[in-house]
C-alpha cells in the first residue's frame, strides 16, 4: 500500500484533494494517508523516500499562488508534479457545543483561509481577536483546545472533533477554487493529453539587461502560451529572485521542448513537470508536424518543395 503525504492534520482541504486523487484512479489501490504539518514537510517526506508522493495546495483563485509550496518545490532535490485537482472551497465556522455565534470573541484561522472570509467575519462580528492556526484543520483543533471561541475550518474537521457548525458555506467570493498537485520523485511525465500544463522555475538568469524578456521571448516566438509568471525572492540577498512560469502544453510538444532547450542554453532552470490540466486555459502550442515533414524532405534531397 503506497504511503501518500498531505498537508494536514486530518480534515484539511488537502486531505479532501487526496481523496479526489484516490477516487480518480491516480493510485493502483488503497493508500495510507500520512499527515504532515506543512507543505515543505510533506514534500521532504517524498525527498527522503518515506512516502511515494505528496499532495499540496499550489494556487488559490482568490489569493493566488501558495508561496510556501512554490518555495518548497524550488529548494532542495528536484521533485515533479504529475497531476492536479481543483476543489471549490467554502469554509465552516466551527465552535465547541453550546457556543452562540454572538458570543464569539476570538477566532482561529489559517491566514490563507482568513483572507477568503474576511468580509464575512467583519460583517458578522466586527472586531474579533484573531488566533493564527497552522492549517484549516488545525483551526478546529485550536478551538477544541480552548485557544479560540470559533474557527474557520472545514466541515470534516469539525465533525471529527465533535464541534458544532455556527455557519457553513462561508466565502467572500463565489466559486473560490484551490488547485492541489500530486508530487513525486522525478519520473517520466504522464503522456500528453492535448490539454496539459508545464511548469518550470527560472532559478538563475544572466545578470544583464533584458535577460528576463529574452526568456519570455523563447516561448512567445514559438507560440507557447504562458499562463502564470511569478517572482519569489531567493532569500540569498536583496534584489535576487527566481521566476515561476506555467505554460500551456507538454514537454513532448515540440514547441514547448524547443523553448525549454533554448532557455537551458542561457539560464539555469528547474523542470517541475508536465501533467494534464484540470481546467484548460490559454492556447495550445502549435503543431510542428508539417514543418518536421518539410525538414525531413529537405534532408533527403527532395528538389521541389
Amino acid at each position: 500500500m503506497p504511503r501518500i503525504a498531505y498537508f494536514g492534520p486530518s480534515g484539511t482541504f488537502t486531505e479532501m484533494a487526496l481523496a479526489e486523487f484516490e477516487s480518480s484512479g491516480s493510485f493502483d489501490g488503497p493508500v495510507e494517508r500520512i499527515a504532515a504539518p506543512s507543505q515543505s514537510a510533506a514534500l521532504d517526506l517524498v525527498r527522503a523516500g518515506e512516502v511515494t508522493a505528496a499532495v499540496v495546495p499550489i494556487e488559490s483563485s482568490v489569493e493566488g499562488s501558495i508561496s510556501a509550496t512554490l518555495d518548497s518545490l524550488a529548494i532542495g532535490p528536484r521533485l515533479q508534479i504529475i497531476a492536479e485537482v481543483e476543489l471549490e472551497v467554502t469554509f465552516t465556522i466551527v465552535a465547541r457545543p453550546g457556543t452562540e455565534i454572538g458570543a464569539v470573541r476570538t477566532l482561529a484561522a489559517y491566514p490563507v483561509a482568513l483572507a477568503q472570509v474576511r468580509q464575512w467575519v467583519q460583517h458578522t462580528w466586527g472586531e474579533v481577536a484573531l488566533h493564527t492556526s497552522s492549517s484549516n484543520a488545525a483551526a478546529a483543533e485550536d478551538v477544541r483546545a480552548g485557544l479560540a471561541d470559533a474557527g474557520v475550518s472545514t466541515m470534516l474537521a469539525g465533525e471529527r472533533l465533535g464541534l458544532i457548525a455556527l455557519a457553513a458555506g462561508v466565502a467572500d467570493h463565489e466559486q473560490a477554487i484551490t488547485r492541489f498537485v500530486l508530487v513525486t520523485a522525478p519520473r517520466v511525465a504522464p503522456a500528453p493529453t492535448g490539454a496539459d500544463r508545464t511548469s518550470i522555475v527560472l532559478e538563475e538568469l544572466p545578470n544583464m539587461p533584458g535577460s528576463l524578456m529574452r526568456a519570455f521571448a523563447e516561448f512567445a516566438t514559438r507560440g507557447v502560451d504562458l499562463t502564470r509568471i511569478e517572482s519569489r525572492p531567493t532569500r540569498t540577498g536583496m534584489g535576487t529572485y527566481r521566476f515561476y512560469l506555467d505554460c500551456v502544453g507538454h514537454i513532448e510538444d515540440a514547441a514547448v521542448a524547443e523553448a525549454l532547450k533554448a532557455l537551458h542554453r542561457t539560464a539555469r532552470i528547474r523542470f517541475l513537470g508536465s501533467w494534464p490540466a484540470t481546467s484548460a486555459t490559454g492556447t495550445p502550442p502549435p503543431s510542428d508536424e508539417d514543418a518536421a515533414i518539410w525538414l525531413t524532405q529537405l534532408r533527403k534531397g527532395v528538389a521541389d518543395l
